[in-house]
């Protein structure tokens, strides 16, 4: 089992506390948000850790090298067009990778150890897409329409009529998924969109024409750090979490 971790941006929305440190660096509870991405995929057995970096590279690299990781192998990957292109030129930089089953984590999503167990027991389909349930969605959310379990368009202009789930940035990619999303990939960075996609615009495509899936984490909690106020809340829930550890 295998890891990407997409790091690459600065996480402009952050300005001045992202200046001269990436997002993936900012501490919550006394922890960098990478730090908590990596000990909830190590807890769940994952080995092979590999993390795509753009700005202040050489940072991210020393935090990685101070973990003194013993328990998993975490490597990096440098993204040379952080800046001109959005993650799916992330996605693309570590197609190299997906050679089998493996895990994409968004860099700004803080999410426990129950979390990825929850996704890794419960994924069935080639393609497995983390959601999360409440009651409104605001522009900002990375909106999902489902029937059942079953993915049927994900985006963040979904009419909210058709919405009843977020993605929270964790995706599975297992058997014929792995390829399948790898060419779709390729495909897509081909043309002259391509830079200026996400990568979720690329399982959007595909589950118009195969099976992609979801797993619901509702009643499990987690953060996405895009905006100061998210901060704030991920220092609490990562208080909290480290009151669970004792």
């Amino acid at each position: 089992m295998k890891a990407i971790i997409l790091s690459a941006g600065q996480g402009s929305r952050l300005l001045p506390l992202t200046a001269s440190r990436p997002k993936c660096l900012i501490e919550f509870a006394g922890r960098t948000l990478i730090d908590w991405q990596i000990d909830a995929l190590v807890a769940n057995g994952i080995r092979d850790i590999v993390v795509v970096v753009g700005f202040r590279s050489e940072a991210v690299e020393r935090a990685l090298e101070a973990r003194g990781e013993r328990e998993a192998r975490v490597r990096t990957l440098f993204n040379p067009f952080y800046q001109v292109a959005d993650n799916l030129g992330s996605v693309w930089i570590a197609r190299g990778e997906m050679t089998e089953d493996f895990l994409i984590l968004n860099g700004d999503t803080l999410a426990s150890p129950q979390i990825v167990a929850k996704l890794l027991a419960e994924a069935k389909a080639p393609i497995t897409v983390t959601v999360d349930e409440k009651s409104s969605y605001d522009s900002d959310d990375m909106k999902v329409k489902r029937d059942g379990d079953r993915l049927l368009a994900i985006g963040k202009t979904l009419p909210l009529a058709e919405v009843d789930a977020e993605s929270i940035g964790l995706l599975y990619f297992q058997g014929e998924g792995v390829e399948r999303f790898v060419t779709a990939v390729d495909e897509v960075m081909h043309r002259p969109e391509g830079t200026s996609s996400w990568y979720l615009k690329v399982i959007d495509r595909i589950a118009q024409t195969s099976l992609v899936g979801t797993v619901s984490i509702r009643g499990l909690a987690w953060g996405e750090v895009d905006y100061p106020a998210d901060v704030d809340r991920g220092q609490e829930l990562a208080a909290s979490w480290m009151a669970e550890r004792g």
